[in-house]
């Protein structure tokens, strides 16, 4: 196989090559269980959750192929099976629920939030042990495209009135009798 020269050592590219396979294994197993969760919701948010699910399993497919490709760039090869992703993945599968709606929005936030927080490392690393700021922005905007899809689940079920001003009405208590 040819050297590759792109101004980053062999130990740095193979560093980075390890973080993107982490992050296309948690995007794996991500998509997986929002396909699975866009195919089983039921409920009155059925519409809603089924066609939200449908564009973030759209856009996680998209991030999945750029994840592999940028991998490829670097010389490196994408895992490419389940049992390899299953391996190195941060995120975990829940087999065998189907919880209710709510609880699917929470759980895909949560991973959402974990795999945001993974790719801050991931950033970091890039930038500071690796010297690939090439990858560290490309990172950066797949966090950004996660913080918007933890945005939008955290909204589903967050579900608090506004007041015209834009200003959340304080949360009313009830003072228990005899107090």
């Amino acid at each position: 196989m040819r050297t590759i020269n792109i101004g980053l050592t062999e130990e740095q590219r193979q560093g980075v090559i390890n973080l993107l396979n982490q992050d296309l294994a948690d995007s794996y197993v991500l998509i997986i269980k929002t396909k699975k969760y866009h195919w089983d919701v039921v409920g009155p948010q059925f519409r809603s959750l089924h066609e939200l699910w449908e564009e973030h399993y759209e856009k996680l497919t998209e991030n999945i192929d750029d994840l592999a490709e940028r991998i490829r760039a670097l010389g490196g090869f994408p895992v490419g099976t389940m049992e390899g992703f299953l391996k190195i993945a941060t995120l975990k599968e829940h087999s065998g629920q189907v919880p209710l709606a709510t609880e699917m929005v929470a759980q895909l936030g949560e991973n959402h939030e974990q795999f945001i927080r993974n790719l801050r490392d991931h950033v970091d690393q890039c930038s500071e042990q690796f010297h690939d700021e090439g990858t560290a922005d490309f990172l950066t905007g797949l966090m950004e495209e996660h913080e918007e899809m933890a945005w939008m689940l955290r909204s589903f079920i967050e579900g608090q009135a506004l007041q015209p001003d834009g200003v959340q009405p304080p949360i009313e208590t009830k003072t228990p009798v005899g107090v």
